[in-house]
């Protein structure tokens, strides 16, 4: 792993040091959570407090629902809103469902999601980041925010991941 981020030589310039981006934070993200056992990922201080397994399953949701709204240029149908909403607003029935599962599961899972993203992100050129649009309430966006954010929201989890592994005082 080296520190310097670089665009691509296969992408647009901008395209190519987002990549650089996710793919950097997904690799600290995964090697955070290497060596956790099954138990370990489940572990809940208190009610108020999720697991390393929800975080890391809202990680992916985050990533699936981006992808959705800026290469697909659409909201969640009720059938994908069945499986990531719960996961998207962090619920009762995500923290009864998200456990028991190994992290070989989640870094699939989050493999899998990233590997749809970078597909997608090969078509794209540096004028697509800049692609406006706007939210239901007035609120304009364009995707380069939607996919900074991405990256934003899995580095707030990893914090919070980080300070699980503390409380707890895992690997």
């Amino acid at each position: 792993m080296d520190y310097c981020i670089q665009a691509s030589t296969y992408h647009s310039k901008r395209i190519g040091e987002l990549i650089w981006m996710l793919e950097h934070t997904r690799e600290v993200t995964l090697s955070e959570i290497a060596h956790l056992s099954m138990e370990e990922l489940d572990l809940v201080a208190e009610k108020t407090i999720n697991s390393i397994a929800i975080l890391l399953a809202h990680i992916a949701s985050i990533e699936f629902v981006h992808q959705v709204i800026s290469f697909e240029k659409r909201d969640l149908t009720n059938k994908e809103y069945e499986e990531w909403g719960p996961l998207l607003e962090i619920n009762t029935l995500a923290k009864e469902t998200i456990r028991n599962k190994p992290v070989e599961y989640y870094a699939e899972k989050l493999r899998q999601i990233r590997e749809r993203t970078l597909v997608h992100l090969k078509e794209k050129d540096d004028q697509w980041l800049f692609e406006e649009s706007k939210w239901d309430n007035g609120v304009s966006y364009n995707n380069y925010y939607l996919w900074f954010h991405v990256m934003e929201d899995e580095i707030s989890h990893r914090g919070q991941i980080r300070l699980i592994k503390r409380m707890f005082e895992l690997g």
